[in-house]
């Protein structure tokens, strides 16, 4: 499965994150697109098909990205 840099997928949930802010503020047409269209990149980013399985695969892959970001020992090295 391709799997999303890192960056690009917490640029993604950050996305979702404030859409689904602005759609719970606004509840406009206009703002339930974005909501859906932010949701939809994140789904088919993760391979999901539901917003909690994005956000929880996407944790996931940033997880374990930053695992292995980290040298023996748990430093970081520099990628």
């Amino acid at each position: 499965m391709l799997m999303a840099h890192p960056t690009t997928l917490r640029h993604l949930v950050r996305s979702y994150e404030k859409a689904r802010a602005a759609h719970a503020r606004a509840g406009t047409k206009e703002s339930g697109r974005r909501l859906e269209d932010a949701m939809y990149t994140l789904c088919v980013s993760t391979g999901t098909r539901t917003a909690e399985d994005a956000l929880t695969a996407a944790g996931r892959q940033l997880a374990a990205a930053e695992g292995a970001a980290a040298g023996p020992g748990g430093l970081a090295t520099a990628v």
